[in-house]
């Protein structure tokens, strides 16, 4: 009882280098012979963020239990297993693929892009639904849920909305440096995409659902068109208009498509908030 006491009372960012030592100490004896041994990059990486995942699921547990005395940590996260949460993540899924397909319909529209036809489109699609619904749960349940309420344990509203943003969005720039440069303009994007989905949990009593349907809609409608490579770009504008190097967050006409979307997610969130 005295040590879950005393490492509850410690400041947020200590508390988060505890759990990150605690769980890369135990992830990286078992992640080192699998980058040693797999010979397929992919899939060393694949594995290793696997394992990663599941040590974090049982981690988070033994946190809760052991450092709040809670038993429902994950729960309390807002991975609740009901048909309302359920029923919120398709409507999620449902937005994300709406935004997405929107965003480059309006692009076709102006001559941006031209639409293609793609082979095994069915395979590409159902491919892509699988590895969104993983992306949106792991990524949702690390930030929206874990890193959030991290946050809320210490700071304000305002504070702990954008703390979370500006760490989901600077860590998508974990790679090297070559890489990280290549890929900044997508910034402004990322961080106002991690402001969309904690409005989206806020506005739903701090269910996940709807992030993460919103989250896993947006990959899922994003990896179809490129890579099912249903578009081609006209290259009668700017990148920094359609996205630089392709991607519609590096873009303005992304980040305008996302601005409503956030707008219509704060509103949300503010009326949830006022009931």
């Amino acid at each position: 009882m005295t040590n879950r006491i005393k490492i509850a009372s410690y400041p947020f960012p200590l508390r988060i280098v505890i759990f990150l030592w605690i769980l890369l100490s135990i992830w990286l004896p078992l992640a080192a012979p699998i980058y040693l041994l797999v010979k397929d990059s992919n899939l060393a990486t694949i594995l290793t963020m696997a394992l990663l995942f599941t040590e974090f699921l049982f981690l988070v547990r033994i946190w809760g239990k052991q450092v709040y005395g809670q038993t429902q940590l994950l729960k309390s996260y807002g991975l609740i297993n009901t048909r309302k949460n359920g029923f919120e993540l398709l409507i999620g899924l449902a937005i994300g693929l709406l935004v997405t397909f929107s965003l480059f319909g309006v692009q076709g529209l102006f001559g941006l892009v031209a639409w293609q036809n793609s082979d095994n489109l069915r395979r590409i699609i159902a491919e892509g639904l699988l590895s969104a619904l993983g992306v949106g749960f792991a990524e949702e349940l690390v930030f929206r849920g874990w890193l959030l309420d991290e946050l809320q344990r210490d700071y304000n509203y305002r504070i702990s909305l954008w703390a979370n943003s500006l760490v989901f969005a600077l860590s998508h720039f974990i790679k090297p440096v070559a890489a990280m440069l290549g890929s900044w303009p997508q910034f402004p994007g990322l961080l106002l995409l991690g402001l969309i989905l904690v409005w989206g949990k806020r506005s739903r009593q701090n269910r996940l659902g709807l992030s993460i349907g919103l989250h896993a809609g947006l990959v899922w409608g994003y990896y179809t068109i490129n890579i099912g490579q249903l578009v081609r770009y006209s290259g009668s504008v700017p990148d920094w208009v359609t996205g630089v190097n392709g991607n519609p967050l590096a873009g303005a006409i992304g980040l305008l498509f996302l601005s409503v979307l956030a707008l219509g997610m704060r509103k949300m969130s503010q009326q949830s908030k006022g009931l």
